[in-house]
């Protein structure tokens, strides 16, 4: 039985083929093929296909419109025998597409080849930027999701969600009218500036991104005056609440990925959640590695740009009472730090709390001599009272990612012995040295860090998790020094 289901098994992400198609001189054109990166949300956890022996699953797609057709194909059949049977695949592909995507391949190639509507096509919404990459001309539009020409156009990219973002979920399309218009569409096309064919569209599709308006509530002070109130209020729309901007799914479809769209995409979104007056603050959600890593470099690069943190300094001559190592003293964050400034650093440029404290750290580590960082804690044995500044920068600099470290991870850590918690935000340190040394390499390899990710990262997600809640302060360096001190008469 094995051996029969090896030899009627297909993988899925191989069978699957991708086609960006255009019109050509004389016939339709593929701009590019290529495969999906996840087929389980589609085909299982295996990314098996049961049934066939050379199996083919070609979508194409109208690079303009993504106007879709399915082709399946196969060698050999598998024959039904008792409730053994292939996979339905074309009933599973309903699921995710509309009907007429699987109407015959000969409507698709006249629609492509003949249909007159691509030469006039243009991207829905409102363009919002344009850009040159590689001699070629791009631009970012963005629309909202109540406006059904944004919508159909989603409806049919919607399968790039299962196909290449891990964990992703499609938007429910047939929501209210409310919950649709907290969303926010952006769309990449590449414009032709001599299509090949009159029939041919000047644009063709690079990637996509959503944003989703979380409402937030803002307290203010009553209005010691009357004022007049009309029942029931007039309809406001929900873009005029003030809200956080969520971004959702990002992608760049695979032949433009690695060419700075995902830059260009992500400034252009920031810069639209900047003038939004309604906004107060921009978010993430879930991202993978990859995006980390691009979100780092370009908010970076803000920061850098408009002088953020050139304003933002570590204040290193304190009195080394302040940091003694005797039990429950504390991190003096606010002596190291101008809080009151970097509140108003992190409203100003909409970061949540969690991002921001990482940019700062990142560039407050950067500010320390490379070899002071890179000696480790070998020089830090006079702690406070060392007589290099760079030394004391990079004492205190510990000191205040450990902090913050252990304040989001206090519940988890507690429950853990004194010395086993010792140990894990040491490690955390480590951790989170090391990614930071690793992004400082890759912005001096691009020079303002406003590229792509250019340097491999070796280690998994960020362990600590985003939490806009502040803690009490708390000190761990007291607890570290008592483990040694414990190590040394053992």
């Amino acid at each position: 039985m094995a051996e029969q289901d090896e030899e009627w098994s297909s993988n899925a992400t191989e069978a699957v083929q991708i086609s960006l198609v255009q019109a050509g001189v004389d016939s339709p054109k593929a701009l590019s093929t290529f495969h999906p990166q996840f087929t389980y949300s589609i085909f299982g956890d295996e990314e098996r296909i049961f049934g066939y022996q050379g199996l083919s699953i070609k979508f194409r797609f109208a690079a303009h419109d993504l106007y879709p057709h399915v082709l399946i194909s196969s060698d050999a059949k598998f024959k039904t025998v008792g409730d053994t049977k292939a996979t339905d695949i074309l009933a599973i592909l309903k699921e995710h597409l509309p009907s007429y995507a699987f109407h015959k391949s000969s409507s698709f190639k006249t629609r492509i080849q003949e249909g007159a509507s691509a030469a006039s096509f243009k991207p829905p919404g409102k363009l919002i930027e344009s850009y040159t990459s590689r001699g070629r001309n791009f631009e970012i539009w963005c629309g909202e999701l109540t406006d059904a020409p944004v919508q159909l156009l989603l409806e049919r990219m919607q399968i790039f969600i299962s196909f290449f973002i891990e964990g992703g979920t499609p938007l429910a399309l047939d929501d209210q009218e409310w919950t649709l218009a907290r969303w926010r569409v952006f769309f990449v096309y590449e414009k032709l500036s001599s299509p090949p064919s009159p029939n041919t569209s000047a644009y063709s599709i690079v990637g996509y991104s959503t944003s989703y308006r979380f409402l937030t509530y803002q307290f203010t002070s009553p209005s010691p005056k009357s004022q007049p109130f009309t029942f029931p209020p007039p309809p406001l729309p929900i873009s005029s609440f003030p809200s956080r901007a969520r971004i959702s799914q990002f992608l760049i479809l695979p032949p433009h990925q690695s060419h700075s769209h995902g830059t260009h995409l992500y400034i252009a979104m920031i810069r639209t959640f900047l003038a939004d007056h309604a906004c107060t603050e921009i978010t993430v959600e879930d991202p993978n590695e990859a995006f980390d890593d691009l979100r780092d470099y370009c908010d970076h690069a803000r920061l850098l740009a408009n002088g953020t943190l050139a304003q933002i300094k570590l204040h290193t001559n304190l009195d080394p009472k302040a940091t003694a190592k005797r039990i429950g003293v504390r991190v003096p964050s606010a002596k190291l730090l101008d809080k009151p400034l970097l509140r108003s650093l992190r409203l100003k440029n909409k970061l949540a709390p969690r991002q921001f404290d990482r940019l700062v750290e990142l560039h407050l580590l950067s500010q320390i001599p490379a070899h002071n960082r890179q000696a480790g804690t070998a020089r830090l044995t006079q702690r406070a009272k060392a007589t290099d500044e760079g030394d004391r920068a990079y004492y205190y600099w510990r000191l205040l990612v450990k902090q913050r470290i252990y304040k989001k991870n206090k519940d988890v850590l507690m429950q853990l012995d004194r010395a086993e918690r010792i140990d894990k935000v040491e490690e955390a340190l480590g951790e989170q040295g090391g990614d930071y040394e690793r992004l400082l390499r890759g912005m001096e390899g691009k020079g303002d860090g406003g590229g792509e990710v250019g340097v491999r990262r070796e280690r998994g997600k960020r362990k600590v998790v985003d939490d806009d809640e502040d803690e009490d302060e708390e000190d761990i360096e007291d607890e570290r020094e008592a483990k040694r001190t414990r190590v040394d008469e053992g």
